[in-house]
């Protein structure tokens, strides 16, 4: 039976997943019917949009006039060299927006990715084909690598080239695939609410984590232009100076601990949560917890230490109440 409410039911379970180096799933719960997709859709749309890449913008190839020329001595057309060029996925090692790298080579030879590789970038994609040149060939070429977002095309960077470089369609984004899917979850006896699951694979440039912390970044960004002209007070039911700031990590599940199935199960008996509530307690009221055995207790010790909240300190003496009322106030809706 549907309660009557004044806001929506704030989701309390997130779980962070690393498939692999460039898979992550993200999975989130519970929404209310129609918010996850609400919140999902947009939020997919901005991790191909809004995630900051590296791509190449020019391109300058010596005794090359134009993309529809060729070379002597490479097997490729300019045009199927530049296509090639284009699959390789640069990435720059320092904090640069915009780099110029050289390139020399003599034939014969196979250039791949792996050949590109420098002090200044490295590509994520090594074995990426490029060209190959005889054995009386020399390319010698330039390419400009720039960081943005999104996809650009040539003809509006054009203008922007320097002399004798032919200008790319720069794909930035890298995110190479992001899909959701939204699963039904029970709260308490109610069987309508959702769960959104993302899965999120990139090409290396950035993992899939970071590249949906930018896309929430950018959603926070856009839609807080509303917040100064309307005067907006939002107030996040999960969210206080002292507590979700600094200590953020404290009201996130227990489940991001990764512990082993024994100690995951005498914790969750034990009715707690949330990693706050382990960082409350001290080395004894841990060992009152019924079945929790020796190993469990120091697997407990040794990971709230890993993540900088050794049982038993006081690293949280100016934050406790607020601490123990959010994790109360968390409780409470998951009990709604």
């Amino acid at each position: 039976m549907r309660k009557i409410t004044t806001s929506a039911y704030m989701p309390t379970e997130i779980k962070v997943e690393s498939v692999s180096e460039n898979v992550a799933k993200i999975t989130a719960y519970p929404f209310e019917a129609g918010y996850a997709v609400t919140l999902a859709h947009p939020l997919r749309r901005l991790l191909y949009t809004s995630t900051v890449g590296f791509a190449p913008t020019g391109v300058k190839i010596k005794g090359v006039s134009h993309e529809f020329d060729s070379m002597r001595g490479m097997l490729e057309d300019v045009a199927f060299f530049i296509i090639n060029l284009k699959k390789i996925r640069f990435k720059l090692k320092n904090d640069s927006d915009r780099e110029v790298i050289e390139y020399s080579f003599k034939g014969p030879k196979e250039i791949t990715g792996a050949d590109l590789n420098n002090d200044i970038i490295e590509i994520v994609n090594p074995d990426a084909y490029l060209a190959t040149i005889n054995e009386d060939a020399e390319l010698n070429f330039s390419v400009i690598i720039q960081k943005g977002i999104g996809y650009v095309p040539s003809e509006e960077i054009r203008d922007e080239m320097e002399e004798d470089y032919i200008a790319l369609d720069a794909f930035f984004t890298p995110v190479k695939k992001a899909v959701y899917d939204i699963e039904s979850v029970l709260v308490e006896d109610n069987p309508d609410f959702e769960k959104i699951v993302f899965t999120i694979t990139t090409d290396g440039q950035v993992g899939p984590i970071e590249a949906f912390k930018h896309c929430l970044e950018a959603m926070y960004q856009q839609m807080s232009v509303f917040k100064g002209v309307l005067d907006i007070d939002v107030n996040m039911p999960v969210s206080n100076s002292s507590v979700g700031g600094e200590h953020g990590k404290l009201l996130s599940n227990i489940e991001e601990l990764n512990l082993s199935a024994r100690s995951f199960n005498c914790l969750d008996k034990a009715e707690i949560r949330y990693i706050g509530e382990l960082a409350l307690m001290d080395e004894n009221e841990l060992k009152e917890l019924k079945n929790l055995g020796k190993k469990s207790l120091e697997e407990i010790k040794a990971v709230m230490e890993e993540i900088g909240y050794p049982v038993g300190t006081d690293i949280l003496k100016d934050s406790k109440e607020q601490l123990k009322k959010k994790i109360a106030e968390l409780k409470s809706q998951m009990s709604v």
